[in-house]
């Protein structure tokens, strides 16, 4: 098998582990994946809003989501670490199902929209983009955006800075489409810039303020070696 082959095929391989380890584990909040190659195996780092709910009693539920990632997925030896999500109003992938439940409960696209979006702002995002698609409010399909704060649309910084989620809601008018963009509060933006007074300047660059040596001529120097002698 080709190179190109082996890579398109792992990368097949991984998205379908995701979209199972999303079903389920829907209920404990699946807040993203991450699968690293070791010498000893395969590790799943899964991240979710209730580590508890995929430990399972006595571990038994994260004994049968090893046999199955082993036997049906094919990675060698996988071991599973379970992580909390520090903040889920932070997390792209969370808000994005809590968004789409509120949907299939009942909720206005626009009310819901609005409140996904200030309760990330409120958790201290610097940015936040909310997609909306589907039939929203009639037979024919339309797209609503929600955009608050910085957010970046391409180049490194979306790289390096913008969490993305989807999830999808599915109603009795057909299914909607919900994607969330998340910039992180700690994100470092190409363009912001820190001006600093003297002090900390020669805090940060002693060389450049340190006091330039005053070297004496070289006939003034003979001078004084003439005299002593």
């Amino acid at each position: 098998m080709a190179a190109e082959r082996k890579i398109v095929a792992e990368h097949v391989r991984r998205v379908l582990l995701k979209e199972y380890l999303m079903k389920e584990v829907s209920r404990a909040g699946f807040g993203g994946l991450e699968v690293q190659r070791t010498p000893m195996g395969t590790r799943v780092i899964l991240t979710t809003e209730r580590p508890g709910l995929v430990i399972g009693r006595r571990g038994q539920t994260i004994k049968n989501l090893t046999q199955v990632i082993e036997e049906q997925y094919g990675f060698d030896s996988p071991q599973i670490e379970v992580q909390e999500v520090e903040n889920a109003s932070l997390n792209a992938q969370i808000m994005a199902e809590k968004l789409a439940f509120s949907l299939e409960r009942g909720w206005h696209f626009r009310r819901a929209g609005h409140s996904t979006v200030r309760r990330i702002m409120d958790a201290g995002a610097r940015g936040c983009y909310i997609i909306v698609a589907g039939k929203l409010s009639g037979q024919r399909h339309r797209t609503e955006k929600f955009k608050e704060g910085n957010i970046k649309f391409c180049g490194d910084t979306k790289t390096q800075f913008i969490e993305h989620g989807y999830a999808v809601a599915k109603l009795k008018m057909g299914v909607i489409g919900v994607t969330v963009e998340i910039m992180v509060k700690d994100a470092k933006m190409p363009a912001d810039i820190t001006v600093l007074n003297k002090t900390e300047a020669a805090a940060v660059l002693p060389d450049l303020f340190a006091a330039p040596k005053v070297e004496a001529p070289a006939e003034a120097e003979a001078e004084v070696t003439e005299e002593v002698q």
